[in-house]
């Protein structure tokens, strides 16, 4: 009987050992490997799988996208990557090659899948409801904070197809996140529809804000298409330059990833003034007044706003 209780004893604490190393193990999962892009869409990824994943991304803060020139090691990292994650719409496609080279197996995840797209002209400027002439698909579409809702929902969706474990921490993730992205689209969109229609106009450096402007009502004018590596014409800056004293537009801005020179010249030919910098392509670093998505669309909001009510 005493032997019979020793034994007992002995399996009992033979069980919590285990039990103990199994809790241990399971803390220490590491967490989920996922490349993004650019940083944008590293930080939606971020927000939704929190400490569950370590998020890489190839194009960082305050870098331009569309002359990113990938490193063999960046083929490399991917490879061993769980999950790769794109915008797609042709604004990255390089990342899927990059990811096949490097032998990543597994699913490439478009972000942007199910947002309704608005198309561009063969000089990449876009047109709302132009959507019958095969156009190209204008790929800036996190500019609208509605569409960034579709974004969340699809990297959810992926992160729980490749981490089941921890699918409930990333539903709860998102739908918190979702309520903060709800909150400022009502925001953005209540400011915008009290200001008058005529001042409703500013002047960008490339065409990445036609989402903005069409769920926001703002017109956006540009001396370039989407991509910053197109030069623009000394016909169509003229016309700009003519356009906006005709029109009487408020201000012209500055982005974080494009040379400011054209528009500081546009600036000083139409007497129109700088009214600050947009984030269009990339958020800024750490100290700066976007690091994250929710930061760098409510800095966009607020830059642009301010400048369009000021007199």
């Amino acid at each position: 009987m005493k032997n019979t209780r020793l034994m007992q004893r002995r399996l009992a604490g033979l069980f919590a050992l285990f039990a103990l190393s199994s809790s241990a193990a399971l803390a220490q999962t590491p967490p989920l490997e996922v490349t993004a892009s650019f940083s944008i869409l590293g930080d939606l990824v971020r927000q939704v799988g929190g400490d569950k994943v370590r998020v890489r991304t190839l194009v960082g803060p305050d870098e331009d996208a569309h002359a990113f020139q990938p490193r063999p090691s960046d083929a490399r990292d991917i490879g061993a990557s769980a999950l790769v994650v794109v915008n797609g719409l042709g604004f990255d496609d390089w990342m899927t090659r990059l990811a096949r080279s490097g032998g990543y197996k597994g699913d490439v995840v478009v972000a942007s899948k199910g947002v309704k797209t608005l198309e561009m002209d063969g000089h990449g400027h876009d047109h709302a409801h132009d959507h019958k002439h095969g156009h190209a698909a204008d790929p800036h579409a996190w500019q609208d904070v509605g569409n960034a809702q579709q974004y969340v929902a699809n990297i959810t969706a992926a992160l729980v197809a490749a981490d089941p474990a921890n699918a409930e921490t990333y539903r709860h993730n998102a739908e918190r996140y979702g309520g903060e992205l709800k909150a400022l689209d009502a925001e953005i969109r209540s400011a915008f529809a009290a200001l008058p229609a005529e001042r409703r106009k500013v002047v960008s450096s490339h065409d990445a804000f036609a989402y903005f402007g069409e769920a926001y009502g703002i017109r956006f004018l540009s001396p370039v298409g989407v991509s910053n590596n197109a030069e623009p014409t000394a016909k169509g800056v003229a016309r700009l330059i003519g356009q906006l004293k005709k029109e009487k537009i408020p201000a012209v801005f500055i982005e974080n990833v494009a040379d400011p020179r054209l528009i500081e010249r546009i600036r000083a030919e139409s007497g129109t003034r700088v009214g600050g910098t947009l984030y269009s392509d990339a958020l800024s670093a750490s100290a700066g007044p976007a690091p994250d998505y929710l930061s760098m669309m409510r800095s966009n909001f607020r830059t642009l706003h301010d400048a369009l009510v000021a007199e």
